[in-house]
């Protein structure tokens, strides 16, 4: 089962992104659509008016489904979609884990995005761990070593873990300079890191070139702006010498405090861990 959720867990839509592009690929049937008026405040996640094929207005409530194989066809991957819950997240996992169990589900992957200090000009940062030590000597995988407040995923990683179903998480790293729009770039490198692990092919469409036009156009803006350009090389640096094969620890370490004191001792950057501030230009 591949899980994602719109919210604190989807920065620039990419891990949403990335399931919706596996549910058109795939042959999948409705298995559980979630009661919303359990686990959602309306005055946080409003309903939204739309209008149908048909030319009538409708109301679309927020919610999570649950997809699986539909009846004759091949394959046994099931998604999960749907936005965060506001509130009885131990109902509502327990109610996932059920239909998960009742139908055979073997493991389960997680996808999220998170706002980081990255350029945009370098590849996605896709970064998987695992809380089972099978999974992590099979994939060679890490353990997370994160402590703090999460969302729903690490909830229902841990119910499932709990049940007896392994799990992985990846989350990719979106600039956090850009956070107000889509990143089809990140959406394509969970994609990638995706399809290595379930072992099928996912067709990426037209998400490559919208992947190129996502990072020509900021490109433009920073072209635009000297202090954001300048930001963005700092960036650059600092991905760069931590990627080159001849860093050491040592090294990395250097060049992070000078990233830092580049920076200055004013407050934490936008979108540093518990901010959701995008870039501005400092006074």
């Amino acid at each position: 089962m591949i899980v994602a959720f719109e919210g604190w867990n989807d920065a620039g839509e990419a891990a949403t992104g990335a399931v919706r592009m596996v549910k058109d690929e795939l042959e999948l049937a409705l298995v559980a659509d979630i009661d919303s008026e359990d686990y959602f405040d309306y005055q946080f996640n409003r309903p939204t008016s739309e209008f149908d094929d048909d030319g009538h207005r409708i109301l679309v409530w927020p919610t999570a489904t649950i997809h699986g194989p539909a009846a004759g066809a091949e394959g046994n991957v099931f998604l999960l979609i749907g936005t965060e819950p506001s509130r009885g997240w131990k109902q509502f996992t327990s109610e996932v884990l059920n239909v998960a169990v009742d139908s055979g589900v073997s493991g389960m992957v997680f996808l999220g995005a998170m706002l980081a200090d990255v350029p945009h000009t370098r590849p996605i940062s896709v970064y998987s761990t695992s809380e089972n030590l099978t999974v992590r000597t099979e994939l060679d995988l890490e353990r997370s070593t994160y402590e703090g407040p999460v969302g729903i995923l690490s909830v229902l990683a841990d119910a499932a873990e709990q049940a007896g179903i392994p799990t992985v998480t990846m989350w990719a790293s979106v600039p956090h300079y850009v956070h107000n729009a889509p990143s089809p770039k990140a959406t394509l490198a969970l994609i990638e890191k995706l399809e290595g692990l379930v072992g099928f092919s996912i067709p990426r469409g037209e998400l490559v070139e919208e992947a190129a036009a996502w990072e020509t156009g900021i490109d433009s803006l920073a072209g635009e702006d000297d202090e954001m350009a300048s930001y963005i090389q700092q960036l650059e640096q600092a991905r760069d010498t931590v990627d080159s094969p001849e860093a050491s620890g040592e090294a990395i370490a250097q060049e992070f405090e000078r990233y830092l004191r580049k920076r200055g001792d004013g407050p934490a950057a936008p979108g540093a861990a518990g901010s959701n501030e995008p870039w501005r230009p400092r006074d």
